[in-house]
């Protein structure tokens, strides 16, 4: 299996995602390895899938040098050292999604175990007595919950809570009140939702920024008698302060599902009466883990294939909507860029993309980084990808100027590529260099078309191998060219022909199921009335 990417997993993965992954990868399991075992592990892998557990720091990242992804089988990504691995050019993904369902559960579970004092309740009883009076609760109905973090956790909590007739607070500088009204919240400021909350709900990643987020002024200014729940990350509270307000009773209780260090073995908040803990259990479900897995693994088979992922941490931040609507164009961008890379035969000097029609509405940072993906491809031995690409073109002196235009003159998004450059071998009539401009638009939302080449205008269908022949527009230029191609037991898959007037030079391209050989191509150019040959590999 040389040549066959590699991919180490250190916790536990679900099933049917290592068989996703074993399709196309060699897969090796080593389940919580120490620091000092990964750096001597990893340099064999060019992909590692961990979960919380694994701690991937600069020296590991390091000593990763064949390492492409960095996947997080869940949301956070606090134990992966983003930084380092962004100067590597070096993915890191995370499966937002697949739990999202399953945190929100566990959310509303904590939130009425507090209320109803279920866990000590549990206890109890199991203990032989019957306190009912002891373990009077309180409603949800008509309460105030406020949510930390209006994202997909937190807008599914919100939903579930307004079923209770719960009223429903938000905290979130990075949405906007339409997003919040249309859940069902009332955005309002930070010292508000404290002061206003009767249970208070953290879902946001940990950050420098969030980072002991509920410290001391934070938990002061919490309503006297609230109640605070953490289903998001160990850290986000300042633990020895939380233990504090618990014991003097300025907070009635609190619920946990992650710690600052796990698992929490010492802590006093494990076992105090006025919490309700569990072993960090938010996507602890066996559909959350299904999911998760099988989302992780099609996103480390996409980043090797250097295709775009759309779970990536450290490329542009997009809300999922943009993705799904960027996602085809992304494929076009990444095509177009590697079709410039076969065509292009000179020094760059230049590289400016024209967004048309819809396509010019959307953000075009994903696109530019796709098209030089694509682009560096044809030079590179290393599959490309929306962070390593813009890196290695920095490297290189590339850089790619945008433009929009609100309509297109033919199609409803259109993506143009303009390529200047200085030709390896002067033509006379441009001693110079050259002008290179390609077109492309999506088919049905789906299907990617390149539209121009030049002044050709085409409906080309991008394959992974293609043959591109400039040729007289004369009868028998395509059989001749047929019969070389079948002599060498290379089979014709499709055939394309653009013409800007009958009788000139007309651009035919075929694409066929294998690579065209050197051979082909040599025997092709000297056909008369052939002008030019370029075999074309656009990879997968």
């Amino acid at each position: 299996m040389e040549g066959t990417p590699r991919v180490l997993v250190t916790e536990p993965l679900h099933p049917e995602g290592l068989d996703l992954l074993r399709r196309e990868t060699v897969v090796d399991i080593s389940l919580n390895p120490s620091p000092e075992e990964l750096v001597h592990l990893i340099p064999a892998y060019h992909a590692l899938i961990v979960r919380s557990g694994t701690k991937v720091t600069r020296e590991v990242i390091e000593a990763g040098r064949q390492l492409r992804v960095i996947a997080r089988a869940g949301v956070g990504v606090d134990n992966v050292d983003i930084a380092s691995a962004t100067r590597q050019g070096i993915l890191v993904v995370n499966t937002p999604e697949g739990s999202t369902v399953a945190a929100a559960e566990h959310t509303m579970a904590l939130l009425l175990a507090l209320a109803r004092r279920i866990p000590a309740a549990c206890a109890s009883l199991a203990q032989g007595k019957w306190e009912r009076e002891r373990f009077v609760g309180t409603e949800l109905y008509g309460k105030t919950l406020g949510i930390v973090g209006l994202g997909k956790i937190g807008g599914e909590v919100a939903r579930r809570a307004l079923v209770f007739g719960m009223r429903v607070l938000a905290y979130d500088p990075y949405i906007s009140e339409d997003r919040a009204k249309r859940i069902g919240a009332e955005l309002v400021g930070w010292e508000e939702i404290l002061a206003r909350s009767d249970f208070l709900t953290l879902h946001v990643p940990l950050t420098h920024q969030t980072r002991r987020l509920l410290n001391r002024e934070a938990l002061a200014k919490m309503k006297p008698g609230a109640y605070l729940i953490n289903c998001a990350r160990g850290g986000i509270v300042d633990e020895e302060v939380l233990l504090e307000f618990l014991d003097r009773g300025h907070l009635q209780g609190a619920a946990l599902d992650v710690f600052e260090r796990e698992p929490p073995s010492d802590s006093p908040l494990v076992g105090h009466p006025r919490v309700v803990a569990t072993p960090h259990l938010g996507a602890s479900t066996e559909e959350a883990q299904r999911a998760i897995s099988l989302e992780v693994s099609r996103q480390v088979l996409a980043a090797l294939r250097g295709l775009p992922v759309k779970g990536a941490v450290n490329a542009p931040a997009l809300p999922e909507e943009a993705w799904q609507r960027l996602e085809p164009f992304l494929e076009l961008s990444r095509q177009l860029g590697a079709l410039a890379g076969n065509l292009v035969d000179g020094q760059i000097e230049g590289i400016e993309l024209v967004y048309e029609g819809e396509i010019s509405k959307e953000p075009s940072a994903p696109l530019a980084s796709s098209f030089l993906a694509g682009f560096l491809q044809a030079t590179s031995a290393e599959p490309m990808n929306l962070i390593s690409a813009p890196i290695l073109a920095k490297e290189r002196g590339l850089e790619v100027r945008e433009a929009r235009r609100e309509t297109s003159e033919d199609f409803t998004a259109l993506i143009q590529a303009r390529i200047v450059y200085r030709r390896r071998e002067p033509h006379e009539e441009n001693p110079r260099g050259g002008l290179l401009v390609l077109g492309g638009t999506v088919f049905g939302r789906k299907e990617p078309r390149i539209t121009h080449v030049g002044e050709y205008r085409l409906d080309l269908s991008p394959a992974p191998h293609m043959l591109f022949i400039w040729n007289m527009d004369r009868p028998g230029m395509i059989g001749k060219v047929g019969s070389i191609l079948g002599e060498l037991q290379v089979n014709i898959a499709g055939m394309t022909v653009g013409r800007v007037m009958p009788g000139g030079v007309a651009l035919m391209v075929l694409s066929t199921d294998s690579p065209v050989p050197p051979e082909a191509v040599m025997r092709i150019r000297s056909v008369e009335g052939i002008f030019g040959v370029r075999a074309v590999e656009l990879g997968k």
